[in-house]
């Protein structure tokens, strides 16, 4: 999108209702985190197979001169044991179902940006997703063949979805106006009993709705009493409880950094897959990448080859550090880099090769050792399934990213509580997340179950600062190839020129050779999925060099989103367009793309 001098904000997400509803809020005075707060709230309700209100949120701040970090990523109920899953005959946690649900995150997340970064009422942001969820949407197509592909599932073993999404016993028409009035109802009565004197205890009064008052009860009652289907192909109750609800709360936290070619790009902390990026920058920081082609077969193999180093480091090590003890600094240290960055060669490599930090030797051993035991299955697995179901319908993510006239700036990547997550917890209209699946049952895993502590997520927002004073934010969904894809975006657009929109848009590629971070955890040694619109000469050379190429149809990966301002405060934005439903626009003069 071309910049604009009379922008007074700008707002990307992947669905265009929620951009909408973003830009509304700018345009009646809201700041980037109002609108965040109901663009996120809106995503809920327009994409309900990506994400919900059960799931959770990590995002990036902007303001002030400074980027904060908002976890909001639900820890495990304080029943979920190792001992528990195993006693279920369980050897991986279930991709879907009860057992797989973590405490519910994403609420509480946005609360807490909008009461302690934005300047609007609590019924003012809700509004637009209330109006969606009780008067109606045209659900998108993919939304219904994914319900259409589960209704004989929902009828026989979650009845209380199949009250929501099998409307007089049948799936949704497509291009049909479509209700959740249960929904509806459950945000309209926690904006009725959200009261108090002041802004702030409004919005924290909505908070203790969700985590101490009727949906906590509802959920607790819910898990305890209800026998669900789950990818194991065994009805389980969740271990999920009202006291666990009770005792969350999302969190603001430091940034995981990297300086890179002038620019300093912002992560997560590696209870989330971000760092991964920082690490794979830090492998490729001496190379020309600039006097590659950026279509070409030694950019590709050279991105390839580092992302799988970086990858392999993220099965080693990333876990909550509120846990143990991540070594980041030595993670993204020149020195050790340096070293990784030798063991790529010419051809292709089909081994997991994890580095070694001093005083982690134990720890890189055990983990080795624990992954060979698991006999992890080879194919690839891209999303999270429901391995029961001879139809696997996908489950996935949303990113929206949000710049204000006074350049404050929100990436934000929420995730979980898709509607085959979990069946819905009847009365309230949206179901409970699957983020447990990431979890090892195994003790020796760095990313062991344990109560209490965080899942290794792959949501992963970016937001990234030059020195020069340009800014920019960028996500996308896409589970273990979120940063895969974020990576392409980032160095065609910062070494090849390419403009936002050009670099969300160009061909995409990634690595499946790593484990899958989802049920039933399986990796593809050597494996690369790339589009087919990538030069003929650019596969064929990949696969020579001993990479095994998954040819995919021309924009069937990437969803990238991302807003931009420059040094003298234009801005812009885009929203791929892989992503038909994705949109941008730019206040002003109001320009979209689609």
């Amino acid at each position: 999108m071309p910049h604009d001098t009379a922008a007074t904000g700008a707002i990307a997400s992947t669905h265009y209702l929620a951009t909408e509803a973003g830009a509304q809020i700018l345009r009646d005075g809201g700041n980037a985190f109002d609108a965040a707060v109901a663009a996120g709230l809106v995503l809920q309700v327009v994409e309900p197979h990506l994400n919900g209100p059960g799931g959770d949120l990590p995002a990036i701040l902007w303001k002030d001169g400074k980027a904060t970090v908002l976890c909001a990523q639900g820890a495990a109920p304080a029943g979920a044991t190792i001992a528990h899953y195993r006693a279920q005959g369980l050897e991986l946690i279930p991709g879907d179902g009860l057992l797989a649900t973590v405490i519910p995150g994403a609420f509480d997340g946005w609360m807490l940006m909008l009461r302690d970064y934005g300047t609007m009422e609590l019924a003012d942001v809700m509004a637009p997703a209330i109006d969606l969820a009780a008067n109606g949407h045209v659900m998108l197509d993919r939304a219904v063949d994914t319900i259409a592909g589960l209704a004989d599932f929902f009828g026989e073993h979650w009845p209380s979805s199949a009250q929501v999404w099998l409307p007089d016993g049948k799936p949704p028409v497509k291009g049909a106006v479509f209700k959740n009035p249960d929904l509806g109802a459950t945000w309209q009565r926690v904006v009725t009993e959200a009261q108090g004197p002041s802004r702030e205890a409004r919005i924290d009064a909505a908070r203790d709705c969700f985590y101490r008052g009727f949906i906590a009860e509802r959920i607790g009652a819910f898990c305890a009493n209800t026998h669900a289907m789950d990818a194991s192909g065994t009805p389980h109750t969740g271990m999920l409880n009202a006291t666990d609800m009770a005792g969350y709360a999302a969190h603001f936290e430091a940034p995981q950094t990297f300086d890179y070619h002038g620019w300093t790009i912002a992560k997560t902390g590696p209870w989330g897959q971000g760092p991964m990026l920082l690490q794979t920058l830090a492998l490729l920081a001496g190379d020309d990448l600039a006097a590659l082609d950026p279509l070409g077969a030694d950019f590709a193999h050279l991105v390839i080859e580092a992302q799988k180093l970086a990858l392999a480091d993220r099965e080693i090590y990333y876990t909550d550090p509120l846990h143990t003890s991540v070594p980041m600094d030595a993670l993204l240290s020149t020195a050790y880099n340096t070293a990784r960055r030798a063991l790529i060669g010419t051809k292709a490599s089909h081994d997991l090769r994890p580095g070694t930090v001093d005083g982690y030797d134990a720890q890189v051993t055990q983990m080795q050792a624990m992954l060979d035991r698991l006999s992890l299955p080879e194919g690839a697995v891209y999303e999270p399934t429901m391995a029961h179901l001879a139809t696997q319908p996908r489950g996935d993510t949303v990113h929206l990213d949000v710049i204000d006239k006074d350049g404050n700036m929100v990436s934000a990547t929420p995730s979980g509580g898709w509607l085959q997550s979990s069946p819905i917890v009847a009365g309230l209209g949206f179901c409970l997340n699957s983020r447990a699946q990431m979890y090892w049952l195994d003790q020796d895993a760095v990313g062991a179950l344990a109560p209490g502590k965080r899942p290794r997520t792959t949501l992963s927002p970016s937001l990234a600062w030059h020195r020069d004073g340009r800014r920019i934010s960028f996500g996308t969904p896409g589970g273990d190839q979120q940063d895969q894809w974020q990576l392409l975006f980032w160095l065609r657009h910062v070494h090849h020129d390419m403009d936002l929109q050009q670099a969300a848009d160009a061909p995409m590629f990634h690595t499946t050779h790593m484990p899958a971070s989802f049920y039933p955890r399986s990796r593809q040694p050597g494996g690369v999925v790339a589009e087919a619109d990538l030069p003929e000469t650019t596969l064929s050379a990949l696969e020579q060099a001993g990479h095994i190429v998954t040819r995919v149809p021309s924009g069937s990966v990437g969803r990238i989103t991302t807003a931009a301002r420059s040094a003298d405060g234009r801005l812009s934005a885009a929203a791929t367009s892989r992503t038909p439903h994705g949109r941008a626009i730019v206040l002003g003069d109001d320009r979209q793309t689609d």
